[in-house]
């Protein structure tokens, strides 16, 4: 599929790296060695689309994809994002282990984040350059200003294409007035269809690629989770809807109705959430968070498969019935 209305042409599941960039958030441990081969046998399956973040472990998975990538850099479309930083100052947004993260989308922030972004990628250009999360007071920059700099980096042959993450309907709308927006990035999963309601058409209607995550709900909707599960305080799980016990049970059991799919499809529930995705639309992209060659193998499989309207809907209508 191509990008938007850019010339990047990308496999319709993509590498998410967050988890590969471990730290506190994460119960994995830090494993480079496994990263960077999960990185490289991407191409193996023909998945070509990367994407990574400053703020993936304080600039760790940026590390790890530059080198997995580096011997083979035009072979692969990369995205990695701008305005959560460490570095400077901005407004609050989260804090991982003793370090904390900020807002902050000004020009000149943006102007040091690509410098710091292109040498921990070992790059001298990015594929897609993406607002990460959208600028608040009190340290507000509006999107017309973000979009001036992005077009100068354009201009110059350091980006390729722009992005922007965890955006609403009047975001899309500003960034559609002030320059060309080619994908945005939103989570979506059979359990949650927001982006249904208004993102998904207004996208359709302006060529914006829409690129889900989380398709698998952190894992929930790969079926290995038990109703017993317990998130560990302080990981990325913790506190999170379908993590509470209540509705986790409720997931486990709509799982187990999907059990007569999966012998029809010759797939595992996971294969079958993220086809679910790729049905919804020939613009929708979707982002594997894949830690080892062995998953990436296994949700690659979605693929392959091609769910009929009957079985569509009545995912649809069995996860509608707990949400």
């Amino acid at each position: 599929m191509k990008i938007g209305k850019t010339d990047l042409e990308v496999s319709r599941i993509g590498l998410g790296t967050w988890a590969i960039g471990g730290g506190p958030a994460f119960e994995n441990k830090d494993n480079e060695a496994t990263s960077i081969a999960t990185i490289q046998h991407a191409l193996d399956l023909n998945i070509n689309f990367l994407d990574t973040a400053p703020g993936y472990n304080f600039g760790n998975s940026e590390k790890i994809v530059g080198k997995a990538i580096k011997d083979k850099r035009e072979d692969y479309v990369v995205i990695t994002k701008f305005g959560i930083t460490w570095e400077r100052e901005g407004a609050f947004f989260n804090k991982v282990g003793e370090k904390s993260l900020y807002k902050n989308l000004s020009k000149e922030s943006i102007r040091l984040e690509i410098e710091s972004s292109l040498e921990r990628l070992q790059t001298d250009y990015i594929d897609i350059y993406m607002s990460h999360w959208q600028s608040v007071e009190p340290y507000f920059t509006p999107i017309s200003e973000t979009l001036e700099v992005l077009n100068e980096l354009k201009a110059e042959g350091k980006i390729r294409g722009i992005g922007a993450a965890n955006v609403d309907v009047d975001h899309v709308k500003e960034y559609l007035k002030h320059g060309q927006l080619d994908i945005i990035q939103a989570k979506y999963s059979i359990l949650d269809r927001q982006v249904e309601e208004e993102l998904l058409p207004l996208c359709k209607e302006h060529g914006v690629t829409i690129q889900a995550y989380s398709p698998l709900e952190m894992g929930i909707l790969t079926g290995t989770i038990d109703k017993d599960y317990v998130a560990p305080k302080g990981t990325a799980r913790y506190g999170k809807k379908w993590f509470e016990p209540e509705n986790l049970a409720k997931v486990v059991d709509m799982i187990e109705k999907w059990k007569p799919l999966c012998e029809k499809y010759d797939c595992s529930v996971a294969n079958l959430a993220i086809a679910w995705i790729l049905a919804q639309g020939d613009n929708i992209n979707v982002l594997s968070g894949s830690t080892t060659p062995e998953e990436l193998d296994e949700n690659s499989k979605a693929l392959d498969i091609q769910l009929s309207v009957e079985d569509v809907k009545y995912m649809r209508e069995l996860a509608e019935a707990i949400s």
